[in-house]
Formats: structure tokens, C-alpha cells, sequence
């Protein structure tokens, strides 16, 4: 079984493969040393460890040279959160994508945000550029669309008319060639249950301080679920915590 198959197969509906996202190297071997079945980035902890800001503010050759050192240094499937692909138009994304590929990764998250702007790509325009990354990326290549509909909308606002509305987009990405469809920032248990009941994709949930239990949202029927940049911040404050006890000795 190639990586692709084998990270596709880790997708079950509830009995999600955990995914604790890494910035570099060296944290992908501590990952795949404690325990991980695959390994994912997280785009705001790259950026951020290079000194940078998310939203693609680390320029695409540094994210490639960091794809491809993550892939070197471990043995398991790799995952990376390549944002919007670095590129509007349907060719330069496709090009991007097959540069993303070439690195080893077997897979991507892909949103659906305007990077540098507000709101989100119209629901047919996306799906034209998911159909484009798949282009670029291959066949096998595990393409993670992300929709931004929960991350733009406070909490208290998420409704079963928002739920709706991602369903239309899993649909309308799964048609354009998506492996699986990623829910940042939706926490309600009774929607992820919905959505991930209609999704013809498999559903990703990020998890965070607060949110709903692996347990929990396995039982809602969630295949995978990220930690998106929280591991590294736990480091950053392990690491501040330690220098200023240091520095106060």
C-alpha cells in the first residue's frame, strides 16, 4: 500500500486519525516518535517559526524547502497546510500544487478564504480551484478542502442555515475532485453531526482549548481531526517559560 492509500485509510467516521500538527522537522520526528500515523503541518505554526505571519506571509519557496525537509526526516505520510496555494488563478495554482506534490507530501489542506482579503471564495469559483489543484497535485493526492464558513462567523452565530451552507460547498468540492472537507472553528456537536452525516466527503474537526473531546466528536462522525497551531504554542510557552525562569535566576 503507497502512503496515499494508506493516509486515505486513516480516515474512518469515528475513529478519526489524530493529527498533531508540526513545524519543521525536528517536531515531526518528535511526533512520529510519540506515537503519530501520520503527520500534518499547520500553517500558522510554519509561519510563525520562521518569523513570519500565517496567511502565506512565509514566501512559497520557504514553504516548499519546509515541506520537503518535514518529508525527508520522517517515515510516515505527510501532510501540508499549503493555505490557498499561493495563487487566485486556475494555472499558477495548478503549478503550485504539483510543486507542493514533487516535495513527497501526500496531501494538503486548501481553503477557501480570500488570503489577504475578507470573506471567502464564491462557492463555484472554489470548486474551479479545487478541480485546478487536483490538476497539479495528482490523482492520489489527498486533497483537504477547507471551508472557512465557522473561523469567519462568531460562535454564538453557528446554525443549522451555516451548516447548510457548508454541505453545498462539501458537495461542490467533493465534484471537483476533494479527498475530504475540513470544519475549522465549528465546535457544536449537534452540527458537526449533520454536516458530517450529509458530507460525501470525510469531515476534519480542528481541535482546541474548550472544544468538544476526541470521544465526543468521533460520535459526531469526524475521520480526522488537526490541532492546527495549538502544539506549537504549547512549545512557545514551555520554551518562555523556561527563559524566564532563567533569566530570573
Amino acid at each position: 500500500m503507497s502512503k496515499f492509500e494508506s493516509f486515505a485509510a486513516l480516515h474512518v467516521p469515528g475513529k478519526p486519525v489524530i493529527l498533531f500538527n508540526v513545524w519543521d522537522a525536528g517536531s515531526a520526528k518528535v511526533a512520529e516518535r510519540a506515537g503519530a500515523r501520520a503527520i500534518a503541518t499547520g500553517s500558522a505554526s510554519v509561519a510563525t517559526a520562521h518569523g513570519v505571519g500565517d496567511a502565506e506571509g512565509l514566501p512559497i519557496a520557504l514553504a516548499l524547502a519546509n515541506a520537503a525537509r518535514v518529508v525527508a526526516a520522517v517515515d510516515l505520510p505527510v501532510s501540508i497546510d499549503f493555505e490557498g496555494g499561493y495563487a487566485l488563478e486556475e494555472e499558477p495554482l495548478a503549478q503550485n500544487m504539483a510543486a507542493l506534490a514533487a516535495t513527497g507530501a501526500i496531501g494538503c489542506n486548501f481553503e477557501d478564504q480570500l488570503i489577504g482579503g475578507t470573506g471567502m471564495h464564491a462557492i463555484d469559483a472554489q470548486a474551479k480551484r479545487v478541480a485546478a489543484a487536483r490538476r497539479g497535485a495528482g490523482p492520489a493526492f489527498f486533497l483537504n478542502a477547507r471551508t472557512d464558513i465557522f473561523l469567519q462567523a462568531k460562535a454564538e452565530t453557528h446554525d443549522r442555515a451555516k451548516a447548510d451552507a457548508a454541505i453545498e460547498r462539501a458537495h461542490a468540492y467533493a465534484e471537483a475532485g476533494a479527498s475530504g472537507f475540513f470544519v475549522p472553528g465549528l465546535a457544536d456537536l449537534a452540527l458537526l453531526e449533520r454536516v458530517c452525516a450529509a458530507s460525501p466527503l470525510p469531515v476534519n474537526f480542528m481541535a482546541f482549548p474548550g472544544a468538544p473531546s476526541a470521544k465526543a466528536v468521533a460520535e459526531a462522525g469526524i475521520a480526522r481531526i488537526s490541532h492546527g497551531p495549538f502544539p506549537h504554542l504549547l512549545a512557545l510557552k514551555a520554551f518562555e517559560d523556561a527563559a524566564r525562569e532563567a533569566f530570573a535566576a
